[in-house]
């Protein structure tokens, strides 16, 4: 029955839509609560703001998911991911996320040897004004906060794998 229903709106929509040709322009109208509806009746326009989007629209109603598609043909196969396909996996996802983190540990290692570089050349200028010192150092620091933070993060989802 509900596929009755979808097929009856989907025709009416189609007849409206082949109205909309032999009528005026179709608008987008938004009410006071922002939502957006599209006509070409004159009455449904009234209290709201609207403009005209085409002289030709078509439209076609979105389909309802009640699974995501993935999850439903899963369901409907009823198979299930074999357990040594699985350990399979997870040993890949874990020797991946080990090579990053390894790089990331490489790069932070590099970030802080260049702020240590930075911090050991200092101008006159910048003897006088420690700001100034502060200022130019500053990118590296940042540098050297997000690569801890890519480290930590690695951490975590190599600590949530095992």
């Amino acid at each position: 029955m509900p596929q009755a229903i979808h097929f009856i709106a989907v025709f009416l929509v189609l007849l409206a839509v082949t109205n909309v040709h032999a009528q005026n322009a179709t608008y987008r109208c938004v009410d006071a609560g922002g939502r957006s509806t599209y006509t070409n009746v004159k009455e449904e326009m009234t209290g709201k703001k609207c403009t005209v989007v085409s002289r030709e629209i078509s439209v076609v109603p979105a389909q309802q998911l009640t699974t995501p598609p993935a999850k439903a043909a899963a369901k409907a196969t009823g198979e299930r991911v074999d357990p040594n396909m699985q350990r399979g996996r997870d040993d890949t996802r874990r020797k991946i996320l080990q090579e990053e983190l390894d790089a990331a540990e490489r790069r932070l290692s590099e970030s802080r040897q260049k702020v240590a570089e930075q911090n050991a050349i200092l101008t006159g200028e910048e003897r006088v004004i420690p700001q100034k010192a502060l200022d130019r150092i500053k990118p590296y620091r940042d540098e050297v906060e997000r690569q801890e933070q890519n480290v930590a993060s690695l951490k975590r989802e190599l600590s949530n794998l095992r």
